[in-house]
């Protein structure tokens, strides 16, 4: 029997560790000819015994998700790609195993990360073609016609959305599972792939393809059943964003109800006004926190973003979710393009009249291929075509410095400690995981909230 590892190499648990949902979908790819192992790096129980588990496993490939490039902090920037080498050293001396990347992280940065890492072959978009490679690589069939495979010879990448089954395979009795159902007791599902939004910065058209696949409501409340049932005390919806179709979220909170869940849930949501009673549905279904992608609350920034709403959007679905008695959280983006000291300060006004909240800041917007913020970037001469942006790069406004940008919110926030800036980890350090210690559950910034 062919044996498959599959190692999620994300480590950054600020400001809490995440489940790595895409590897149960992998797995589940998988039939049972293969003996299949996943390995989360996050998992307390691995990084001095790693290499040992690697030797007994003797895995024949080996599959590395690469989710986070770097942490996204303008000022405090770090790239986790020694962190990557290092571990694809670990495999390669412990192991004969042929080395398969993917990941979303990958997804972005392919071939960079092939010839970075020196992989024998990667999976760009979403990770159920892993079944196809390895089938295509026992028959000794051409790799190459597979959509989104790389190899050393080939480069070239076809970006497809995956359009075959897509099963989870949760393992409630894992390592790492156990991991998470301790710390935090926070898991995580999917109920649709794909972001129909055109946001100039983000990546998910990229990876998951611009039209929304859904998955079945009623096997999505299976799925958050099944996790409830193994223990978790809290579940995170990945989605690009939760409400993106109104239709079919309340669909999902109308299933869950039927099926008896029963534990708090959160997700992303986009702050578009919602339709009567739409919150409350939510809140009747157990939706607990709402983490909304503001990033601005000047028009102008928000139109040069390209995001779907506008700033008194953002008031009427920050007043839906309180009024639904909801956990409200704000993300803003600042300093891309149009940014300047007026639009930051009417964002920062703006913010002052949402009450009741928690507000995380990122002073910085990365510039990513494949993007609309790229063509911005090239097109200004902050970077140029032939330039490897693997190492951080950031977009930064002709009109106002990032230093600039993060003196003036801290200025502004005077110490609310609901006002999270940067990546947060001076408080999230001192906070979350102390909480987390004693027991509490859930993404806990809801003790933030002034």
């Amino acid at each position: 029997m062919m044996k498959v590892l599959l190692i999620s190499a994300n480590t950054l648990r600020i400001p809490y560790p995440v489940y790595p949902l895409g590897l149960d979908y992998v797995a589940g790819s998988l039939d049972s000819r293969y003996q299949t192992k996943i390995v989360d790096l996050n998992d307390f129980t691995y990084p001095e015994g790693l290499e040992a588990m690697i030797r007994e496993f003797s895995p024949d490939f080996a599959g590395v998700s690469i989710r986070n490039i770097d942490n996204t902090d303008v000022i405090n920037c770090k790239g986790f790609l020694p962190e990557y080498q290092n571990l694809i050293r670990q495999i390669r001396t412990n192991s004969k195993a042929r080395i398969i990347l993917g990941g979303s992280g990958f997804t972005i940065f392919p071939v960079e990360f092939m010839q970075a890492l020196d992989a024998d072959y990667g999976i760009a978009g979403e990770g159920e073609r892993f079944s196809l490679l390895l089938d295509a690589l026992e028959k000794k069939e051409d790799v190459k016609q597979i959509p989104g495979v790389l190899t050393k010879e080939k480069t070239a990448v076809v970006y497809e959305p995956y359009d075959g089954a897509m099963n989870r395979r949760f393992d409630p009795e894992s390592t790492h599972a156990r991991f998470y159902l301790s710390y935090g007791g926070m898991l995580n599902l999917q109920t649709k792939r794909g972001c129909p939004f055109h946001c100039s910065y983000c990546t998910y058209p990229h990876i998951e393809g611009s039209r929304m696949r859904f998955f079945p409501p009623r096997e999505v409340a299976k799925s958050a059943r099944e996790l409830q049932d193994a223990g978790a005390k809290y579940i995170f919806i990945t989605d690009s964003a939760f409400n993106a179709s109104y239709d079919h979220s309340k669909q999902v909170a109308e299933a869950f109800i039927r099926a008896g869940v029963s534990i708090p849930w959160g997700g992303f949501f986009a702050p578009t006004v919602p339709p009567a009673d739409y919150f409350k549905l939510m809140k009747d279904a157990g939706l607990t926190h709402v983490e909304f992608g503001t990033e601005s609350l000047s028009e102008k920034v928000l139109a040069s973003l390209r995001k779907p709403f506008a700033r008194a959007d953002v008031f009427a679905a920050h007043q839906e979710a309180l009024a639904a008695g909801l956990h409200v959280a704000h993300y803003f983006l600042l300093g891309g393009p149009g940014e300047n000291k007026e639009t930051l300060q009417k964002t920062l006004a703006g913010i002052d009249n949402l009450e009741k909240a928690v507000f995380f800041f990122f002073c910085g917007v990365r510039v990513y291929p494949h993007t609309a913020l790229y063509d911005v970037a090239l097109r200004e001469g902050q970077i140029t075509a032939e330039q490897n942006i693997l190492s951080p790069v950031f977009y930064r406004s002709p009109e106002i410095t990032a230093q600039e940008i993060m003196q003036t919110v801290e200025n502004h926030a005077n110490g609310r400690l609901n006002w999270i800036i940067g990546a947060g980890e001076a408080k999230a350090t001192r906070i979350l995981p102390k909480l987390y210690r004693r027991g509490f559950t859930g993404p806990l910034w809801e003790y933030l909230i002034q």
